[in-house]
């Protein structure tokens, strides 16, 4: 499973998941990820620090 910020592969049982109240799953390898994604609102196409752009 990839990080839906930056990218990056997500190891079995570490990260979180959110799911919506439609059921999307967005997984993040870590809560620097979650942060800047849901509540910053950020595009990790704009962000230097993601790799993977």
């Amino acid at each position: 499973m990839d990080c839906s910020f930056c990218g990056e592969e997500v190891p079995q049982g570490k990260g979180k998941i959110y799911i919506t109240s439609g059921g999307e799953r967005h997984p993040y390898c870590s809560s620097k990820c979650e942060k800047n994604h849901r509540k910053l609102e950020r595009d990790p196409k704009k962000t230097e620090w993601v790799k993977n752009k």
